[in-house]
This record gives structure tokens, C-alpha cells and sequence, in this order.
């Protein structure tokens, strides 16, 4: 099973229509038909379901996806890390974060070091600890930001300055916005918004025997999401605080939760990773910076 072929499989499942992943891969439908034949032949397994106008993956399709979104995503790092070992002006980083209003301070480091390094590439995937731990596991990253502490057996580690400050976004003219803090018991049967991460860890811990009588609405792991539904009136959303605009021209509010519950940032890497000499250098930075 070839990488190039892979690609092609990719490109295909990703535009439904054989004819345009041709166009896109610049190679010939025949050519294209005839490799996604000889690797549904490889495997054993019908990957495509064919109609008129376009192709649907099979579940043995989906799944192959997945796992070849994951090795060409390899692939590309390893073929980029190889580039760059003679670059010393610069090479590529890639980095899975977390949402919180501390990315500045990963900013600032990010913006100091391509000054001295402005060949610099950076890449930047979000997400919440379990997919962009995946990726970081799987090598497809070289740090991470987590809201959760790094198991330390696996990654080294360093805090953030700071804390995150867990609150409730409020509609402004919702008549919860009218106190000062949120309690648990305040939260008793209304339709919240949470990532799921958040509330099965701080929210439960946070509310208590509180918790059973609190009803998840739906989950999100970006928080704007979240707060385009509260601002339509579909529920409040849990998060940090500083992650919505809550000016006084904003039309949602927030209020912090009491007893106060802080998350603790960090930024993670591989306890046995081998670094690029960039990669090396930016831990460097990192270091100096949040030490």
C-alpha cells in the first residue's frame, strides 16, 4: 500500500466525484480509477459505493479514512522534519491547543522566536485534550496545550502563568444575569452548553450532589458555537471566562461560578520524542519563557 495511493484514495472520498480528484491530483480518471480498483483488491473490502453523480464511502471506507488521514498526515511531518534538519533559519512546527485567552502568551513566544527565525512554518490544530492528545500521540504534533494535567509518565510539561476562570455566558437581559456569581443550584434543570471534557471533570466536581439534577443541552468544543445558541436563547453556556465577548456592547454576560473553579494550562510534548532542530530550539524558547 503506497502513500501516493492513499493520497489518491483521500481526494476522492473528500470530493465524492472521481472527476474532480482527478483534476485536483492532476492525473487521469483512468489512472485514478484503475489505483483505487488495485487497492480495493489489496484489501479485500469494497471501499466505494458508486451512483450516478457521485461516490459514497462504505463503512470499511470511513475507516480506512481515518486511518490514512493519520498516516499520510505522518507522511507529510516526516517529509517536512527531513527538509528542514539543514534550515537554520527556520523549519515547521506543529502545535494542537486547547481554547483559552493564555494562547497570547504562546503567541508572544511563537512571534519572539520567528524573529530570529523567520523561515519559520508554523501549524495549529484545535481541539479539546482527547483529539489533539490522539495526535500528539501518533506524532502528527510536537506540542500540545492541555486544560487537564499531562499524565507525566507519557509527556513533560510546563504550567501557564495563569489560571482559567470557569463561568456561566448569559443572554444580558435573562434574569439569571442579574446576580453576581453562579451556583449550583442555580443551574438545577436548565439547558446548559459544556464541553464534554469540562463536564464530566470541573462542572461535576465543581456542582456535586448538584450535578445529577443538572441537564446537559448540548455539547461543544469550540465555545463561539456555544455561544451563538445561548445568544438565540437555546440554553447557557459553561466556559472560560475571557473566550466570548462580554462588553458592555455585547448582548451576553458573564459570571463566574462560586465556589470559584480554575483550570490550570500546559504545554506538553513527548516524553521520548526526538525533536527537529527547530522543534528543539522552540523548546528551548519555551523553557526561558514560562519559567
Amino acid at each position: 500500500m503506497e502513500i501516493r495511493t492513499l493520497r489518491y484514495f483521500l481526494a476522492v472520498a473528500r470530493e465524492e466525484n472521481m472527476t474532480r480528484a482527478a483534476e485536483i491530483l492532476h492525473v487521469t480518471q483512468p489512472t485514478l480509477s484503475k489505483a483505487l480498483k488495485s487497492l480495493e483488491e489489496e484489501l479485500g473490502k469494497k471501499l466505494f459505493v458508486r451512483h450516478s453523480f457521485s461516490i459514497r464511502l462504505t463503512e470499511e471506507g470511513v475507516l480506512l479514512r481515518d486511518r490514512a488521514e493519520a498516516l499520510v498526515g505522518m507522511a507529510d511531518k516526516i517529509e517536512q522534519e527531513f527538509l528542514s534538519l539543514d534550515d537554520i533559519s527556520g523549519g515547521e512546527l506543529y502545535l494542537g491547543l486547547a481554547e483559552s485567552y493564555q494562547i497570547r502568551y504562546l503567541a508572544r513566544v511563537i512571534r519572539d522566536f520567528k524573529g530570529r527565525y523567520p523561515d519559520l512554518r508554523y501549524h495549529i490544530t484545535s481541539g479539546d485534550t482527547e483529539q489533539i492528545a490522539d495526535k500528539l500521540d501518533k506524532g502528527l504534533l510536537d506540542f500540545v496545550v492541555l486544560a487537564e494535567l499531562p499524565d507525566s509518565r507519557k509527556y513533560e510539561y510546563l504550567a501557564f502563568p495563569e489560571k482559567d476562570i470557569w463561568g456561566l455566558v448569559i443572554p444580558k437581559e435573562d434574569p439569571l444575569s442579574k446576580k453576581n456569581v453562579i451556583r449550583a443550584k442555580d443551574l438545577t434543570s436548565l439547558p446548559l452548553f459544556c464541553s464534554e471534557q469540562g463536564w464530566n471533570g470541573d462542572i461535576k466536581k465543581w456542582a456535586g450532589s448538584a450535578f445529577s439534577k443538572m441537564r446537559l443541552e448540548g455539547s461543544f468544543r469550540l465555545s463561539y458555537n456555544g455561544s451563538v445558541f445561548t445568544r438565540e436563547g437555546l440554553g447557557y453556556l459553561l466556559t472560560f471566562r475571557h473566550l466570548i465577548p462580554t462588553s458592555k456592547e455585547s448582548s451576553l454576560v458573564f459570571r463566574p461560578l462560586e465556589p470559584a473553579v480554575e483550570t490550570t494550562l500546559y504545554i506538553a510534548w513527548n516524553r521520548y520524542q526526538t525533536f527537529t532542530p527547530i522543534a528543539e530550539r522552540f523548546l528551548k524558547e519555551l523553557q526561558s519563557a514560562f519559567s
